[in-house]
């Protein structure tokens, strides 16, 4: 299993005197997929995904532009380089993900969206 977050039971007791037992175990269904970590490139680079049910998903791998939403509309800018994100170790590596600053010919734009679940690139003009 890649990822599995459930949440943990802090209280031990039921007070009573009863004892708390797991109530299932760990499925395969509940576990999370691999992180895609977008990158910077020269042009778009997707992936797709069979999800369950026969469906699909885009993964997008790299990118090399971003849609900008401005007071006068939406513009879609180069991205030249990422230059802040929630992750120190991502600004090296140049890795997209939700909440990063990245540099363009607009200026500095904040990613608003999930870019490896989204297969787009999404952001506001920061000030």
């Amino acid at each position: 299993m890649e990822q599995y977050h459930k949440p943990s039971n802090k209280k031990v007791g039921s007070g009573t005197g009863g004892r708390r037992r797991k109530f299932n175990d760990k499925r395969l269904c509940h576990a999370g997929g691999v992180f895609t970590a977008t990158k910077v490139g020269p042009e778009d680079l997707k992936r797709v995904r069979r999800k369950r049910g026969g469906s699909s998903a885009l993964k997008l791998k790299k990118s090399a532009s971003i849609n900008v939403v401005t007071k006068s509309g939406i513009k879609k800018a180069k991205i030249d380089g990422v230059l802040e994100s929630p992750n120190p170790e991502f600004v090296r590596m140049n890795v997209i993900t939700k909440g990063a600053v990245v540099k363009t010919g607009l200026g500095k734009v904040r990613v608003t969206n999930r870019v490896g679940q989204d297969g787009i690139v999404n952001g506001v003009l920061v000030q």
